[in-house]
């Protein structure tokens, strides 16, 4: 009896029956072989490396809602900030991004060195691929040659680095740090040698600031909440002066630290004032009060001596004359949130980084326009329009983006009132269709974004929408268990109910369309895969029935031609998204530990070779290629971010 030709840990392949057997946490799952490959598969044929491999090009985004002084101009022209694990070197006029890859988790701070050259970003703890965990550290790199020169205080710091900075009048030979730690250590290196001079247990409440006097190379400011303490380095002694407010109010939070001409400290506090620290001292010699309503989350000096801040509540970009008297103000566009960092740049040019992860370029004769923008929130939803180079994505920020891959900006923006979590475009990409964590599900315009249609099935996680291949209906996959079919009319603006699929017993996961538009696949939360029929919702219980169609699209994890991207003893939540290029060459999977993965299609031999990318710094939620296969793009979950890698 020629049961199981070949078995493998975890694999069985029954040649009688037609189909392989795989494991996910002890649970079986059966997957049916087309006839064409049954007779000549074995499950010890290997499948090669695509010969493509993705190199990355562009970051959307920027990490502004919960980290601060992350935006420079450098020497070359080009911006630097960070988002997700990736430091972004922009050049805004060319349109071209540089990407330092050093990092395996969330970068959380950067500095620049006074050459203007050497750059240092600080990292979290991470965990590396089979769940070990990866140390904190901060990365001493050459922002030329994107070189890392020297990895610094893995094993010392905790946590996290949330502030770094160069010393700047000793050529800026010394770095400081201050950690995620409870008592938030402050600590000083020499990074050429990477060695710790000093270390001092900083504040037990949060620093936010952490900064070396500009002239005096063994003094640093470090600022947060009701503090500002300046430390005095003597050997491997750091000794602390607290600011002292005397009848000033004294502020919840110092927020920001800058130096005038003079030496002068110069902060920003939660109060919207702006105190003046006579150089040395840590007294206050001077104050503007309600300088800004609310917060001011930066201040900058520019290279004429005059002050800028940047106000948190009241979104304005303020600039001072050398008395601290008002000379301008431009204000940050509301949809683009609350200051975060200003940077100078050329002539009277200035860069507001804001916190809705947005960065805006102009001036005080100006006005503001983006030339970075992203999520807020965890983001799932994406899809890539069926004939241009535009896709969509959307959020638990409640925003729904239309992205243009060449000039790297939305095209249009637009909240909805419920958190979003799948979209799908029509195949004639005239309408999308958006679902909600709520159980609602809305279509739009594409061109102009206007509501077309609302419905609600069910109040759970609308976790897969999709048109099927011919227009004519749309499944709406949901965490209550059910797929609704809708038949679809008029181009997409009319839509009618017509099934409901029942038969998972977990919420469904996944979901494709065979290429004739009559059937669905899907996946579930219990690693199920069940098969219907479209026009009734009908469940089709015969393998012979459906173990031959062609699908067209291959997004479903589960399921005969993608169960080589499963490694050794995967969770079933280990890989959220795979996708199938349109060439049928390719599957790109994204994965739970922050990894793009790419692999030769089909993929049905057990943990097949992959090519295997970071940048994404948590959970990477979706993938998909672009309509000629000339991109991959990819989001991220918690990291917010979309990456957009070009197959080479």
């Amino acid at each position: 009896m020629k049961r199981s030709t070949s078995k493998t840990k975890e694999c069985t392949f029954n040649a009688d029956d037609g189909y392989v057997r795989m494991f996910i946490r002890g649970r079986p799952i059966t997957m049916h072989i087309p006839d064409q490959v049954k007779d000549a598969y074995s499950l010890d044929n290997k499948v090669a490396l695509p010969e493509r491999k993705l190199k990355l090009q562009w970051v959307y985004g920027y990490r502004g809602r919960d980290c601060r002084s992350n935006l420079y101009l450098l020497p070359t022209g080009e911006i630097v900030y960070f988002n997700a694990s990736v430091v972004v070197l922009y050049n805004v006029d060319e349109q071209q991004q540089r990407h330092y890859l050093g990092h395996n988790d969330d970068v959380k701070c950067l500095a620049i060195h006074p050459d203007m050259v050497t750059i240092a970003t600080g990292q979290v703890a991470g965990t590396s691929k089979d769940g070990k965990p990866l140390q904190p550290h901060v990365r001493v790199w050459d922002s030329v040659s994107l070189n890392t020169l020297h990895v610094i205080g893995a094993g010392v710091v905790d946590r996290a680095v949330t502030c770094v900075a160069f010393s700047k009048s000793n050529g800026g030979a010394h770095l400081c740090a201050v950690d995620d730690a409870n008592d938030h250590i402050l600590s000083v290196w020499d990074w050429q040698k990477e060695k710790q001079l000093a270390e001092v247990k900083c504040s037990n409440d949060s620093v936010l600031g952490a900064v070396f006097h500009p002239m005096e190379a063994n003094l640093i400011v470090t600022c947060g909440k009701s503090h500002i303490n300046f430390w005095t380095m003597e050997g491997s002694t750091l000794t602390k002066r607290q600011g002292l407010f005397e009848k000033h109010e004294k502020p919840k939070y110092v927020l920001c630290i800058a130096f005038a001409e003079n030496g002068d400290a110069i902060t920003g506090d939660s109060s919207g004032n702006i105190y003046i620290w006579a150089k040395g001292g840590n007294r206050i010699s001077q104050v503007v009060s309600g300088a800004h309503e609310g917060g001011i989350f930066s201040l900058c000096v520019l290279k004429d001596g005059t002050l800028v801040s940047g106000g948190g509540k009241d979104r304005k970009v303020l600039q001072w004359d050398h008395d601290y008297r008002k000379k301008s103000e431009i204000e940050v566009p509301e949809a683009f949130g609350p200051v975060r960092t200003l940077a100078e740049g050329k002539q009277d040019e200035l860069f507001v980084g804001t916190t809705r992860n947005a960065v805006l370029r102009g001036s005080f004769s100006g006005s503001l326009t983006p030339i970075v923008q992203g999520h807020t929130d965890e983001l799932w939803g994406l899809d890539v329009h069926p004939s241009t180079e535009q896709f969509v994505t959307c959020g638990q920020d409640k925003q729904v983006y239309l992205w243009d891959t060449s000039s790297h900006l939305p095209l249009w923006s637009k909240a909805i009132e419920d958190p979003g979590r799948s979209i799908g475009f029509h195949p004639t990409g005239t309408v999308l269709a958006v679902g909600t964590m709520t159980g609602r599900w809305l279509v739009l315009d594409t061109d102009t974004r206007d509501l077309i249609s609302m419905h609600t099935d069910g109040n759970e996680i609308i976790s897969v929408i999709k048109y099927s291949p011919d227009g004519a209906y749309l499944a709406v996959g949901s965490h209550d268990n059910f797929v609704y079919i809708y038949s679809v009319t008029e181009n997409g603006r009319k839509y009618n109910r017509v099934g409901k699929c029942t038969g998972h017993s977990s919420f469904v996961t996944h979901l494709d369309w065979s290429a004739d538009s009559q059937f669905i696949v899907t996946n579930s939360g219990d690693y199920e895969i069940l098969f219907w029929e479209a026009s009734s919702g009908k469940h089709i219980t015969s393998a012979d029935a459906v173990r031959n169609l062609e699908w067209a699209t291959s997004t479903c994890v589960l399921g005969f031609n993608v169960f080589g991207i499963w490694p050794e003893g995967a969770d079933g939540t280990d890989i959220n998204a795979v996708c199938r290029s349109h060439d049928n060459n390719l599957l790109a999977s994204a994965d739970d530990f922050g990894k793009v993965h790419l692999f030769s299609n089909p993929c049905s031999q057990p943990r097949a070779p992959s090519h295997i990318y970071g940048g994404h710094s948590s959970h990477v939620t979706n993938v998909a290629f672009l309509h000629d296969d000339s991109h991959l793009l990819s989001t991220g979950g918690k990291d917010t971010s979309i990456l957009q890698w070009v197959l080479a």
